[in-house]
Parts: C-alpha cells; structure tokens; sequence
C-alpha cells in the first residue's frame, strides 16, 4: 500500500511540476508568445516551427494546443493557421517524454536541492518570481522523476507472479491486444487530463518489466489520442472556427495512430534498432526502454505532421463539411461572439478573447446609438414600435454582456497573473461598465422620445438643429472609441477624444441657455422644452460614458483642457 501511495503521488507532483513550470513560462512570456503565434505563421512550414517552440517553451501541448483554439476562437488566427501550430504542438510536446527517459536513466534527485534553494531565493526576492516559479515546477518535475524511478525499483513488479501472470494473457504480436492497450492509453490520458503521467507510468511498467515495448508503444499511441480530447472539451462550447480547429487535432492524431496501426511491428522494430535494442529479447535494460519510448513518440508525431503537412487545406475542407456553423443568425447576434466557458486553460491569452468581445460590446453599444437616432426621425406607428422594442432588447443585451464578460474576467483573475495582465483586467472592468452605461443613456433617450411621439410633441426648426449637432457629436466620440477598442492603444492619441467631448459639453451649455431664452419668450411650452433637454442631457451623458471607455482603454486620467485648434474637429464637415 505504501509503495502504491509513493506512486500515485510522485505522479501528482509531476503532474503539479509540469503545471507550475507551463504557468511561469506564459507569465514570463505571455505577450511575446502572442506576438509569436501570430507573426510566425505565414506558411505551414513556419506554422508548424512555432507551435514546437511554444510547447517547447510552455512544455505543455495541451496548452498551446488550447492557446490555438483560444485565438481561433478570438479570430486571431485562421484554421489553416491553428492546424499547423497543433501539428508542431505536437513535436513539441515530445520533449516532455526525453524529460523523462533521462530521468529513468541516472538518478536526478541530486539536482533538486541546489534548484529548490535557488528557487526559493528568487520567489522571496520577488523581482524575479517567474523565474523562481519555474524552477520550482522544475524542481517537483525532476524530483517526481526520481521517485518513480525509485519506486518503479521497489514495486519489482516483474518478480510479482499474479502481475506477470495477467500480462502475460496477452499475446504481444496480436492486434487485438495492440487495440486493447491503445484503448487503455486513450481512457487513462482522458480521465487523468495529462499525457506525461501516462507516459510516466508506462516508462514505469516498460521498466521494471511488467510490459513489452509493443504494448508500452500501444499506450504511447492511445496516449496522442486522449490528450486531444482536452482542446475538444474546452472548444465544444465555443465558435465554429475553434471547434473546427480542435477536430482537426484529433483527426491529426487519430489518422497517425492508423497508419502506424498499418505498418505497427515494422515501425516498432526500426525504432528499436535506432536505439540499439532487440525487442524480442527476454531481459531489457530500463534505460534502453524508455528511450525506445521517447523515440517512437518523437518519430510518430515527425513523420505524421511531414506525411500531412501537405494536406492541411484539404484537413481544413474536411472539418468545416463534418462541423457545420449554426444555423440561427438571429439567435448568434445576441450571444457573446468570442467568450465561451472551458477556454480557461491559459489565463494569461484569455485576456485577449476578453478584449475581442469588449470591441464587440462597444460595437453593439453604437448599433444601438444609431437605432435611437431611426427612432428619434420615423414617423410610422409600426416601424416606431419595432425599434423601440428592439432598443429596449439592446439594453438587455447590455446589462447581460457586462455581467458575463465581468464573471469571465473574475475567473481569468483568479489565476496567477503578471502585473501587466492584472492591470488590463482593471482596465476591461471599467470599459465594460462605462459601456453598460452608454446602453443605459440610449435607452433613457429612446424613453424620452417615446414621450415626445404620444405627446404629439413637434420640436421648432432650432431643437431639431439643437438635437442633431449633440447626436452627431456623440456619434463622432463614438465611432473614434471604437477604433480604439478594435486597435492597438499605443496607435492612438486621447487628445482628439477629449476635444470631442469637450465640444459635446460645450454644445449642452449653450443649448440649455437657448432653451431657457426660448422658454421665457415663449417660442414654445414648457412640456417641449422639458423633453428638448431631456435628449441634450442624455446624449451629454453618453458622450461622458464614451471618453471614460477611452480613458480606461488607454489608460489615461481625463481631464478637461482648453480646446486646442489642432484637434478642432469641424462638425459641418461631418
């Protein structure tokens, strides 16, 4: 039982080891892995070096495999794109299983104490926790290693006659077995959500000679298939694109595992003969098997991303025929367009599907602005109602956007997170309120037109001038915050936004002294003139919600300055 325990958790502190190394890596590298993913895939070739460098460097597959998705999803990258990173991803993640040979090969607890020390220095310091944070995943992994190594020893699993009695039912140079071993490899990678713990596991029983190599490479094999189903998991909730690209995986790794299955003892035989191994002799040496192992790994997922490199357009036609988009239109318009549950696995890119689906709110916020202004001209009863309804809808789309993309940025918080990333969060929080807000400001307007319509209130030549030039200004702030929110912050300058707003208060002021000239000259009742600043004060109020979105998305502190004739923004021309 004590030897049993040792193995179960020398696999969880693996497990923990490669889980703490990946999240230092993307805490340290988060913005440049962006950059990279998309910089580095303008042809298939390069496509697939980088999604080998980043598991490389992330040393987790499942991870870029769940990035990809994740910008996918955030339309960041095109299928084409996706499935030749998760074809390097796949490479990549190779690395892992050399990891762990060594590890079986020379006992590497002796490096740990010098690593966990200097790990510890570097967390308590704190300029440089990352690096700290890695070396001590580091740590976990290599010490994890040891263990198993260890306790693979202890077990002495060959030795234990009921254990090589069950093993050797079954009939190595059988396919059937070959299947069944294949089937446990998908089923224990699925559940335990990890391809290094059974990968460990199997170097474990190759090692100590409870297994052959044929059925530890039947596990390696199922072990490609079942960690796919980790980006299909995260991905069946989110978009078309991204499902697409998580099938594509699972096609990738399942087509390999067939064509292997074609030629299995063939290929199994010339990865032995590499490493200088007869598989048929009765008395292995450990080392010798788990790199046997780790060889097979590496020139199964090599030799089947060089077979279908080349068909990545026809890999892409095939997925978008077996998964089809939705078919209601109507039903996606209101539905959060890049944010799904389950993309949680890489919290430091998820800011970016975030603000993906920020541009989109204030996208609909505008959508919204210009339906208050149909409202505000028509004349028609029915087409009157049909906008009203489909504003007040608006407002509840609003209210529902900043609820779930705030829960979204609460959980993606909850993570570990670099400063930088920390303070984007703070960032989006603002922008969604103040966004929520515009919806709010819109909808009162389209209440107070209501009022005006079944008053049968008509507004002088000077109102209807009065109401244009704010609704025009604000449509102006607008449709600049939504530049901003769809490009890069560093491209734009708050200046031209606050000269805006600037004339939108202005605008307010000097309409609220006509309105009180007129009112004591009695140009009009006082029941129009209400209305009339009712919509000044509105549209006022929304351009205040806008210049607030711009400040939080570049991170600037408003303040109101004298209007400078650079920036003057002529609102005939507009």
């Amino acid at each position: 039982m004590l030897i049993a325990l040792k193995l179960l958790g020398s696999i969880a502190l693996l497990m923990y080891g490669m889980k703490v190394m990946s999240e230092a890596l993307q805490k340290m590298a988060g913005p440049q892995l962006r950059h990279l993913l998309g910089a580095m895939t303008t042809n298939r070739f390069t496509g697939v070096a980088t999604g080998a460098l980043v598991t490389v460097a992330v040393q987790s597959s499942a991870a870029t495999t769940v990035m990809t998705v994740s910008f996918v999803n955030a339309a960041l990258l095109t299928l084409s794109q996706a499935i030749s990173i998760i074809m390097g991803a796949n490479i990549g993640t190779t690395l892992s299983a050399w990891i762990m040979s060594a590890g079986f090969s020379f006992d590497v607890t002796n490096l740990v104490w010098p690593v966990f020390l200097v790990a510890i220095i570097l967390i308590q310091l704190g300029k440089h926790r990352y690096l700290g944070d890695f070396l001590f995943g580091l740590s976990f992994l290599l010490f994890a290693l040891g263990m198993l190594r260890v306790t693979g020893v202890e077990m002495d699993l060959a030795h234990n006659a009921s254990v090589v009695k069950f093993f050797d039912s079954f009939d190595s140079g059988s396919y059937l077995t070959i299947l069944l071993f294949l089937l446990v490899g998908t089923i224990l990678t699925f559940i335990a959500q990890s391809s290094a713990a059974i990968m460990a596991i199997t170097m474990v029983l190759c090692s100590t000679g409870v297994i052959d190599i044929f059925q530890g490479i039947a596990l390696v094999m199922g072990e490609n298939i079942g960690t796919t189903l980790t980006a299909n998991i995260a991905a069946m909730s989110a978009n078309t694109q991204a499902r697409r690209a998580a099938a594509a995986h699972l096609f990738f790794n399942v087509f390999g595992v067939v064509w292997i299955l074609c030629c299995f003892f063939p290929f199994v035989r010339l990865v032995c003969r590499i490493v200088g191994m007869d598989p048929s002799a009765e008395m292995q040496e450990p080392a010798q098997l788990s790199f046997a192992l780790a060889t097979f790994h590496t020139a199964f997922n090599v030799t089947n991303t060089m077979i279908l490199i080349w068909f990545i357009p026809q890999i892409e036609k095939l997925v978008c025929r077996i998964i089809r988009p939705k078919q209601s239109e109507e039903e996606e318009e209101f539905r959060l367009k890049y944010i799904r549950g389950g993309l949680m696995k890489t919290p430091e890119i998820s800011v970016l599907q975030a603000q993906k689906e920020i541009a989109v709110f204030g996208e609909r916020m505008m959508r919204m602005s210009t339906m208050v202004r149909d409202l505000y001209r028509t004349n028609d009863e029915t087409e009157f109602k049909k906008l009203f309804d489909r504003i007040q809808k608006y407002e509840q789309i609003s209210d529902n956007m900043e609820n779930e993309i705030g829960k979204y940025l609460g959980q993606v918080g909850e993570a570990h997170l670099s400063d930088e990333t920390k303070e984007k969060i703070r960032a989006m929080l603002r922008q969604i309120g103040e966004l929520e807000s515009i919806g709010d400001a819109g909808f009162n307007m389209a209440r107070v037109i209501r009022r005006k319509h079944e008053a049968k209130i008509n507004f002088t030549t000077e109102q209807e001038s009065g109401i244009k030039e704010m609704l025009a200004l604000a449509q102006k702030a607008g449709e600049r915050m939504l530049e901003m929110l769809n490009g890069r912050r560093e491209d734009f300058d708050f200046r031209p936004s606050e000269d805006i707003e600037s004339q939108i208060d202005a605008c307010r002021e000097r309409l609220k002294e006509q309105n009180l000239r007129n009112l004591d000259d009695h140009i009009y009742g006082y029941d129009s003139g209400s209305i009339y600043m009712d919509l000044v004060n509105e549209a006022e109020k929304a351009g205040d919600y806008i210049i607030n979105v711009v400040e939080a998305r570049l991170g600037t502190s408003h303040r109101v300055s004298e209007q400078n004739p650079d920036y003057r923004i002529d609102i005939l021309e507009y």
